[in-house]
């Protein structure tokens, strides 16, 4: 599936491993200083009682195209009653300063070190469309607004007045405004970027915003509670994170890179090899033909290549249950040749995927 998912169609909106609770923050202890893998997947089987998938991955503080990378055969909208989904709680810290805010573009997820306390608590969110891309920076927490209200740029109302709608000059603070209730304004960039909450129930672990990052409601009231003002944050683009353990155990994690250009496939486009990421591959502790499979699979889930201690990578398909076919695994790398990317749309106000 297309990482750039153009939004337009329909969308039905109705633990070592952290704590992981249906509508709380997924926590983690912090490792050791020399250690990054942190939680454990877990499976989910599928009721029959109509759930989105997008329901499913909200409980479990998933992004949308985090449980797409995790279980391609997974119908995006309704996946099939009886099926068994990975639930991609396993990770590798990013490779930066575990300080403040850290937010990954590629894995579409934001961490938080709580300072003085030993843990770190992982959000999903939705960063900037194709065309208005969130930027990689250091920087920081420069305002925190509470009920903010919403003024759409020249450029966005341009853009929906081209599509029949006219915006209002502000949106007011309160249910119907697209920031949500909580905001937090960065110093980079004039101000012009925000981390905050959103209206709608859809678009979360997705590239939906106008180069804002956002939360999920309940996720930005708590991220905006216990985040002071002047907290680092540091943007970053990894699409490959990769770790020595202090057991020796080595791991990689792949996820789909962002699209440059509409016609780009985040399942089949290049990932560049870092100076970092070659010497890792060259070990001799590494496997390196289990390293290249896991950038052709690009699950998003750490894989263990540690030479002599690996498993096939192999992409998991949704299991169908008794008495109905299974589905089968995509050929790595390559779409369906009759299937096309899902059209999806958020739910809610018009402009409510306007930041």
């Amino acid at each position: 599936m297309k990482r750039a998912l153009t939004l337009i169609g329909m969308l039905f909106a109705t633990c070592m491993a952290g704590s992981i609770t249906a509508a709380n923050a997924t926590e983690y202890p912090l490792p050791p200083a020399n250690s990054r893998l942190i939680g454990e997947n877990t499976t989910y089987t599928v009721p029959n009682d109509g759930r989105p998938l997008e329901a499913i991955a909200a409980d479990y503080k998933i992004g949308l195209l985090g449980m797409l990378e995790a279980n391609p055969g997974a119908d995006p909208y309704l996946p099939l009653p009886g099926s068994v989904l990975t639930i991609p709680t396993q990770m590798l810290l990013p490779d930066t300063p575990r300080e403040g805010i850290v937010i990954n573009l590629a894995e579409l997820r934001l961490y938080y070190y709580p300072k003085g306390q030993s843990k770190v608590i992982v959000y999903p969110i939705g960063i900037g469309q194709l065309g208005r891309n969130t930027p990689t920076m250091t920087t920081s927490v420069s305002q925190k607004i509470p009920n903010p209200t919403w003024t759409p740029t020249a450029n966005i109302r341009k853009h929906y007045l081209a599509q029949g709608v006219t915006l209002p000059s502000v949106v007011p603070a309160g249910p119907e405004n697209p920031m949500g209730l909580f905001a937090m304004r960065l110093s980079a960039g004039g101000g012009e970027y925000l981390i905050h909450g959103t209206n709608a129930n859809f678009g979360i672990g997705m590239r939906v915003s106008s180069g804002c990052i956002r939360l999920r409601p309940d996720d930005i009231k708590a991220l905006f509670s216990s985040v002071p003002k002047g907290t680092r944050v540091q943007i970053v683009n990894e699409p490959v994170k990769y770790s020595v353990e202090p057991d020796g155990k080595r791991y990689v994690e792949v996820h789909q890179p962002l699209s440059r250009v509409d016609s780009d496939d985040p399942q089949t486009m290049p990932i560049a090899i870092s100076s970092g990421l070659q010497k890792f591959m060259s070990d001799s502790q590494t496997d390196a033909q289990v390293v290249q499979d896991a950038i052709v699979r690009r699950a998003g889930m750490p894989v263990i290549v540690t030479v002599g201690e690996t498993a096939p990578v192999e992409a998991p398909a949704a299991v169908a249950p008794q008495g109905e076919q299974q589905a089968q695994p995509q050929t790595e790398g390559q779409q369906p040749a009759n299937e096309a990317a899902p059209k999806l749309v958020q739910p809610g106000p018009v402009y409510s995927a306007a930041n």
